[in-house]
């Protein structure tokens, strides 16, 4: 195995992460304890490529090992409404300080490239960005049911539990 190197991924470019966005929502459907069926309509085109769409600012980074994507990072600062949806309302609109939320998306690393360090530097690169941004406070991540290694890692990282949605299918942790 070659050193990990990692890229940023333009956004005329994300369906370079599409396999892996796919096999993201398998993994969470794999996990998922509670209402799993629901990730049955979730893929790159209807959770990712809308989502680039309506955000202000889209960052993706992708892992690499050599030439193979073995993980990436979702980032993106989007209107807070945006959020709030026939699907579900994921937070309180009155608790946001500013009109734009920003909110680390979505995040994998294949099967035998977890527990190397690789989701430490994406965490780290996406918080980083998410940072940069003046006038954004409220930062998002939404964890799905069952997934206890990303809701623990999260929480090493500083994020608190906010609160769940859709009868507990989505934990919602915040950075403040």
């Amino acid at each position: 195995m070659m050193p990990i190197r990692y890229e940023l991924v333009p956004d005329d470019q994300i369906s370079l992460v599409k396999d892996l966005c796919n096999e993201l929502m398998i993994y969470q459907k794999s996990l998922a304890t509670f209402r799993p069926e629901l990730f049955d309509g979730m893929s790159f085109e209807t959770r990712m490529v809308p989502s680039v769409k309506n955000a202000k600012a889209n960052h993706i980074i992708a892992a690499m090992d050599s030439d193979e994507i073995v993980g990436y990072v979702y980032s993106n600062v989007s209107p807070k409404e945006v959020y709030s949806s026939a699907f579900a309302t994921f937070f309180d609109m009155d608790s946001v300080k500013g009109n734009d939320v920003g909110c680390l998306s979505q995040f994998y690393i294949k099967e035998g490239y977890r527990s190397m360090g690789i989701g430490s530097v994406l965490y780290d690169e996406s918080k980083k960005w998410l940072d940069s941004f003046d006038g954004i406070h409220d930062q998002f991540i939404y964890v799905s049911n069952g997934n206890d290694a990303a809701l623990n890692f999260y929480k090493s990282k500083g994020f608190k539990v906010s609160h769940q949605i859709l009868d507990g299918f989505i934990t919602v942790l915040r950075n403040t």
